[in-house]
């Protein structure tokens, strides 16, 4: 089943997939998360705590959405540190591209990527595979599911055909196996209220650290220099093709 709510390209060229970051944490007390946020200035949404997780969505999901050019990868590790937790991030980027990473207070986990050469910056050179996939037992038991652990790695090593498959539908089988809350995969809907999860009235909505009309002003303030002051790439050394000796024109 897809969860993915398909948009189009600004040209017009066909149906693409949502783009969307979550950043959830092991903690039931959404008002400490919430002040954990607004520390670093960040800018988006936070959900009610559910099942003892508390999840913020980024905005936007693959940009920078806190001080220090942090996207949600950055605040998941800043999370994590600060209220001494753990933290798992899911970020999709149009639906060809899932990036997971978790901590446990300021020890990082590890991170995955289904396809490193869709990050921004990347070149040609940079492999189009997954990666990471080694860190599923430590996903799992961060999650409090160890026994996952051979199952998700299964899932991440796979090889998708994104023409046909949306990146939604592996992260909706993640959330399955670790017990996170499925609706993550439908929070492209934001504004509106999210398909299966929270109404946007049961929402905290933060702009640059604050709430209401004082947050919608500084998020504006904020935007257009996030928006030239991009994340770092989630694998920051991904293997190239030239590592391995592989003559790039042949990939």
């Amino acid at each position: 089943m897809t969860y993915a709510i398909p948009g189009s390209t600004p040209e017009g060229g066909g149906p693409i997939g949502e783009t969307y970051g979550a950043v959830i944490v092991r903690d039931d007390d959404t008002a400490r998360v919430v002040e954990a946020l607004r520390g670093i200035r960040f800018t988006g949404w936070v959900a009610p705590a559910e099942s003892g997780w508390t999840v913020a969505l980024g905005d936007p999901g693959d940009g920078t959405v806190a001080t220090g050019r942090s996207g949600v990868i950055e605040v998941g590790g800043a999370i994590a540190a600060a209220l001494d937790t753990v933290v798992l991030v899911a970020r999709v980027v149009l639906d060809r591209q899932l990036v997971l990473a978790a901590w446990r207070g300021r020890d990082e986990l590890g991170r995955y990527s289904s396809d490193p050469s869709r990050e921004r910056d990347a070149d040609r050179d940079v492999l189009a595979e997954p990666l990471g996939a080694e860190h599923a037992a430590a996903f799992a038991e961060a999650a409090g599911r160890a026994d996952a652990a051979d199952e998700l790695a299964d899932v991440l090593g796979e090889e998708l055909d994104t023409d046909s498959v949306y990146e939604s539908e592996r992260l909706a089988r993640v959330l399955d196996l670790l017990g996170l809350p499925r609706w993550i995969v439908a929070a492209g809907s934001l504004p509106r209220d999210i398909p299966t999860g929270p109404r946007r009235r049961d929402l905290v909505r933060l702009g640059a650290g604050a709430t209401g009309a004082s947050g919608a002003m500084q998020a504006r303030a904020a935007s257009a220099t996030r928006r030239r002051m991009p994340p770092p790439p989630a694998i920051p050394d991904p293997p190239r093709a030239d590592d391995f000796g592989i003559d790039p024109w042949l990939l």
